[in-house]
């Protein structure tokens, strides 16, 4: 993704609205966030989303379309790992354009030569975290950033299921789990 690209994001967990964090501070011109949960849209906004599109699967794909005249985005973030996913990326980004696949992938029915045809690249793999700490840290403590926005369900050990609970049932976006010191 270069400055002043327009970017869509499929994915409204912890990665996806990082992602969306991560757009801004590159530089995108345009963040469409796909999100149906309103909490997630909240902090998608807040992360620098321009539009939010609720639809999913075909919908979606014509919906980002709509946004852009028809054209599709320069680059797309999967950050969910489905084939439903995947798809819809490969419907929303433009010819040329590139495709960020950061969710694990699960894909069971993905035909890559669907990229092919539209001379998408594709680029994944587990993020080199520690190579961003340092600028990401200050930026953290200048207050430019709040990426602990994504923590929006706490709890302490004793109570680790009700936490994974949370975010399965899509109540929480991260569970923060405090430990406390007899």
């Amino acid at each position: 993704m270069k400055e002043g690209h327009s970017v869509a994001v499929v994915g409204d967990g912890a990665v996806g609205l990082s992602a969306v964090l991560a757009a801004k501070k590159l530089g995108a011109r345009r963040i469409i966030a796909l999100s149906r949960n309103p909490a997630r849209q909240t902090v998608a906004k807040e992360f620098g989303a321009t539009d939010i599109i609720e639809e999913r699967g075909n919908d979606a794909v014509k919906a980002v379309l709509r946004l852009t005249n028809g054209a599709g985005v320069d680059a797309a973030l999967e950050c969910v790992g489905t084939d439903q996913s995947i798809e819809t990326c490969a419907g929303i980004t433009r010819a040329g354009g590139m495709i960020g696949a950061v969710g694990v992938p699960l894909y069971e029915t993905f035909e890559y030569k669907t990229l092919f045809w539209k001379n998408i690249g594709i680029k994944g793999g587990v993020a080199p975290a520690r190579r961003y700490i340092p600028e990401l840290l200050d930026d953290v403590l200048a207050g430019w950033i709040n990426p602990g926005l994504v923590f929006d369900y706490t709890t302490d050990l004793d109570h680790v299921a009700d936490a994974y609970t949370a975010m399965d049932e899509r109540r929480a976006i991260k569970s923060l789990l405090t430990v406390s010191h007899p």
